[in-house]
This record gives C-alpha cells, sequence and structure tokens, in this order.
C-alpha cells in the first residue's frame, strides 16, 4: 500500500469517507464547514476537523474559494485523501499554506491503500506515513518531473516581474507537477470565476493580489458577480454586503479584468474558436468552450485562473493535449419520442452521474436538433455532477466524430430519465418564484420565453431573469425586454442564481421553479427553498398560474 503526498502535513482526526464526490461551492457551507448538497450522502455533516476520503471532488471550480475560507475561519477538514487526480480543494489547500500560513494536507493513496482508508474509523498523519487504525500506509512525496520553462517563465519565478507574478508563476509550477505536466502553453484570454463574493476568503485574495501589483497580461472577462453592480443600492441590499461584493469585482478589474459580469463568456463576442488555448474558470464556461466550441481549456481551479491570466501561462495537461480529449464512456440514449428542452439539461445531469471523473460520448441524439441553448443547458447541468472538464455528442459536437467509440457502454433508458426528473422535483406544487437565467439566459432565450410569457402572472408569483450586460443591452434594443417586463418579469444582469440573495431572492418565497437543471441541484442548499424542475414552457405555465405540473411529463410517461 502506498500514497503520495500532494500537499504535507502532520495531523489527526476522524475519518469521514464517501464513495461519491462533492461540490465544495454549492456543497459546504463555508461558515460551519457542513455540507449543504441536499442530494449528496454527506449533507448536514460536519467537515471541520475530520479526514475526509472521497474519490475526488466535482462541481464548481468555485470549490477551492470555499476551501480557503473553511481554512481562514479554522473549520477545514484536517486532511483530504483521495484516490484520483483532484485539483480544486487541492488549489485551495495550497493558497492557504502559501499565502495565508495556514495548510491543510492533501494525499493521494493507491487503490490498496484508499480501500483501507475508506473503511477506517480514524488516521494519524505524519509527512512519511498514515495510520488507520492502526494500518501504516507509507507515504512519498510528490515526484516532480524536470518542468520546461521559457526566459520570460524562469524571470516571473524569479520575481522580476514583481512579486504578484512570482507566487503566480509558483503556484502554476506546483500544478504544473500536481498534473504531471512537462511544460507550460501559452493562452489567448482568461475568464475570473472567483469574482463572487461566496465567501470571505475571495474578497481577502484578490484584495491582497491586487495590492500586491498583480495584473492581467492577457485579455480577460470576469464572471457573474453578487449584486446588480450599478443598482444594489435602489435593490434593498444592505451596504455590509453590497460595498464588500462591489471591492471584491472592483478589485478584479484594477487587476485588468474586463467587468462583462457573466458566467457565460461564450456568448461575448470574445468567444474563444476551436482549437484556440484559453484559461478560463467557471465550470458551465469551461465545458461548454471545450464541448460546443472546440476550444481548449482544463476546468481551471478559482485563483489559478487569475495565476493564469497574470502570465498568460497554464500547464500542458489534461485536454489541452488533444489526445486527453477522448471520450472514455459511451452513453447510448434510448430517446423519448416527443420530449422537450427538459430533456438536455436531464441528460446532462445523468451523463454526469454516469461518469463523475471522465469524458463520455453521448449516442442515440444523432437525429435530435438541439440549439446552442440546448447544448448550454447540457453543459452546465454535467458539470454539476461530475469533474470532467467536457463531454461528446454524437452528431452535434465537432469533436464527436474525431474519436473511436469507447468500448464501455451504458444505456440510459426513458424510466433513468424519469427518475432524474423525480429527483429535481422535491418540492410542492405550489410555486412562489420562478427562476430562469442559470447560467445567464441568451438573447434567444430571452426571446423564447417573450413568445411564452403571453396573459398575465400569478399575481403573488415573482419572475426573475439573469443576464449579462451584452444581452440586456441587445434585449433592450429589439424590444425583448420591454414584453418581459410587461409580463411582470425583473431582469437582473451581473449577478446570477448561484449568488442570489435576500433581497433579492423574495423572502417570502419558499418554493420555486427553474428549467436550469444546474440550479435545480444546488437550489435548496444555497437558497433554503424547495425546488421544482421543468422545460421553458412548464415555466411560463407556472408562471401564469402558480402551480406546477402535477406529474411526470407525457414524454417521461411509462
Amino acid at each position: 500500500m502506498l500514497g503520495q503526498s500532494i500537499i504535507s502535513g502532520s495531523t489527526s482526526g476522524a475519518i469521514l469517507a464517501c464513495s461519491e464526490g462533492l461540490s465544495f461551492w454549492g456543497g459546504v457551507d463555508p461558515v460551519t464547514g457542513i455540507v449543504i448538497d441536499a442530494h449528496h450522502p454527506l449533507c448536514g455533516q460536519s467537515l471541520a476537523g475530520k479526514v475526509l476520503v472521497m474519490p475526488t471532488t466535482r462541481g464548481s471550480c468555485s470549490g477551492s474559494g470555499v476551501m480557503l475560507d473553511l481554512a481562514l475561519n479554522g473549520i477545514a477538514p484536517a486532511a483530504f485523501v483521495f484516490a484520483q487526480a483532484e485539483d480544486v480543494v487541492t488549489l485551495g489547500a495550497m493558497i492557504a499554506g502559501k499565502m495565508f500560513d495556514r495548510p491543510v494536507p492533501v494525499l493521494r493513496l493507491d487503490a490498496e491503500a484508499f480501500a483501507v482508508a475508506a473503511a477506517g474509523r480514524h488516521a494519524e498523519l505524519s509527512h512519511d506515513a498514515l495510520s488507520v487504525d492502526g494500518i501504516a500506509i507509507s507515504l512519498e512525496p510528490l515526484a516532480v518531473a524536470r518542468l520546461d520553462l521559457s526566459a520570460q517563465d524562469q524571470a516571473m519565478l524569479e520575481g522580476k516581474d514583481g512579486p504578484a507574478r512570482r507566487i503566480a508563476m509558483e503556484v502554476i509550477c506546483a500544478m504544473a507537477a500536481l498534473q504531471r505536466a512537462t511544460a507550460l502553453v501559452d493562452v489567448t484570454q482568461g475568464h475570473i470565476d472567483g469574482c463572487i463574493l461566496a465567501n470571505t476568503a475571495n474578497l481577502r485574495f484578490a484584495e491582497t493580489m491586487a495590492e500586491m501589483g498583480g495584473r492581467v497580461r492577457v485579455p480577460t472577462t470576469m464572471n457573474a458577480i453578487s449584486v446588480d453592480h450599478g443598482n444594489w443600492r435602489a435593490q434593498g441590499v444592505p451596504p455590509v454586503f453590497g460595498l464588500r461584493a462591489a471591492r471584491l469585482a472592483d478589485a478584479y478589474v484594477r487587476m485588468g479584468a474586463r467587468p462583462t459580469f457573466t458566467c457565460a463568456p461564450y456568448l461575448l463576442e470574445t468567444a474563444p474558436e476551436a482549437g484556440e488555448n484559453i484559461g478560463w474558470s467557471e465550470s458551465n464556461a469551461v465545458i461548454f468552450a471545450n464541448t460546443v466550441l472546440a476550444a481548449r481549456t482544463v476546468k481551471h481551479p478559482d485563483y489559478l485562473d487569475l495565476f493564469i491570466a497574470m502570465t498568460g501561462r497554464a500547464p500542458m495537461s489534461g485536454v489541452y493535449v488533444p489526445a486527453n480529449r477522448a471520450p472514455r464512456l459511451r452513453i447510448h440514449v434510448e430517446l423519448p419520442q416527443d420530449h422537450d428542452d427538459a430533456l438536455w439539461p436531464m441528460l446532462g445531469y445523468i451523463a454526469g452521474q454516469l461518469a463523475p471523473n471522465s469524458i463520455p460520448l453521448l449516442t442515440g441524439l444523432e437525429a435530435t436538433k438541439p440549439s446552442r441553448d440546448d447544448l448550454k443547458a447540457m453543459c452546465a447541468a454535467f458539470g454539476t455532477t461530475s469533474a470532467a472538464p467536457m463531454l461528446h455528442v454524437a452528431g452535434h459536437t465537432p469533436e464527436a466524430a474525431d474519436f473511436a467509440e469507447p468500448a464501455d457502454l451504458v444505456t440510459v433508458t426513458r424510466a433513468d430519465l424519469a427518475q432524474v426528473w423525480t429527483e429535481l422535483n422535491q418540492g410542492p406544487r405550489q410555486i412562489d418564484l420562478v427562476a430562469f437565467g442559470s447560467p445567464h439566459f441568451s438573447l434567444s432565450e430571452c426571446h423564447a420565453l417573450a413568445d411564452q410569457a403571453h396573459g398575465h402572472r400569478a399575481p403573488m408569483i415573482d419572475v426573475i431573469v439573469t443576464v449579462g450586460q451584452n444581452v440586456l443591452r441587445d434585449a433592450r434594443d429589439d424590444g425583448t425586454l420591454a414584453k418581459l417586463e410587461a409580463f411582470g418579469a425583473r431582469i437582473f444582469p451581473d449577478i446570477c442564481w448561484c449568488s442570489i440573495t435576500e433581497p433579492l431572492m423574495p423572502p417570502q418565497a419558499r418554493s420555486l421553479m427553474t428549467n436550469s437543471g444546474k440550479y435545480a441541484h444546488y437550489a435548496p442548499g444555497l437558497s433554503g427553498r424547495e425546488v421544482r424542475f421543468g422545460s421553458l414552457a412548464d415555466c411560463a405555465e407556472t408562471a401564469r398560474t402558480g402551480i406546477a405540473p402535477a406529474s411526470l411529463p407525457a414524454w417521461l410517461e411509462g
């Protein structure tokens, strides 16, 4: 039995083990250390001081920020024990040690050792061994291959370009070692995910880097933030929160990032082209860029996205390497007849469950005609349940035909899809809020909703749509915004559902409905509301009646 010390240290604690990966963002409360993902087996348990044993993590790139916040709050796990590659919380633990002197050990064990750890009750960790209930597991330091650095890389690493870029390059080199990369790759653009005030750590990190003189070197866009930047005061957001959220966004703007404030950067005029190496974070954006645009980016953790933007360099690993973009599992879909647009997020959700750590190829959908919005919804839901950075859809995504079909095969039946629908529809039929825009709505999605939003919404129901400023401008110019507002919908730019809290989240709302598979999964833990899921048409009809459909859609009934 053998393991590697990714981040070494000495500690001890009770073992908390699970066979299912956990997204720290949306899955763990950074203030209490308690698991809040209502769909996860560890829901309700505290991670504080535990030796957390799981195969790897999953879900959002923002988990690194949650991990850093747990460390700064003194409620982090005592150590992490993984069986597979893991970057997100590892990066958070690395930053905690490097910048704030709060290191958290991270281990990776071979299959035999991991099985012992997963079955154990108590662990003792030293720098060269892990003891599980008295059973010793030897630990080796992380093997570091020689990294081929350019003269400019070396200059940044030696601090000749300032302390901020030195830290950035140190972390990039450390992540390259973790990912077994022997070279770095140039990237043409970045996208920053850590500009949401999901935790205090994000603000401390960004302002520290800005004060150190950090500045991006490549064109860089910014994710949605935690407030409507220009209107939060008028919306009743408490200044104690609004000012801090604005400070966080402004810190990245000072470092040269463009204030796009959207979680859908692929809808901007700067969207990358096929084969372009980029340095993006934000899970749905990464998966869409790789899957639909055939651009190339690893699912970079928060904070590493800034470091890549500051240096223009990323480890040459993962799906930057063409061979690593090959599918490892074929998921054949027995396509139900007369399906609606709810099919696509449901397929992404179940594909992620079936391929939690590997790239899948979906077949059986060749005769369908998904829109880009359908693929966008699929990618977002896939990123919720899988750690993989992309998927392929035969007949629809640009690289699906570039690789041989995997030998491993699973089949998704109508009954499987019905089970997903049931999992995402745990709330009551009485609905108080209909939520659109996770990820941010495109202009075509705004058009589709405006076409459905005829008549009058129910008197006591709220309808909220989140968009990027670019889409808001275009919707205003072509009259779509006026149609949505006439229906009673409120349109918020800059912010998205993953960070909406009261008072933008109506305090009186106890239940909500959404057409987003991603938000249907995260909303119970993030908002404390009960949730239902359905197609765009179902959501629009619920906005008119206040009552969600009573049963499975007709196309899912047996």
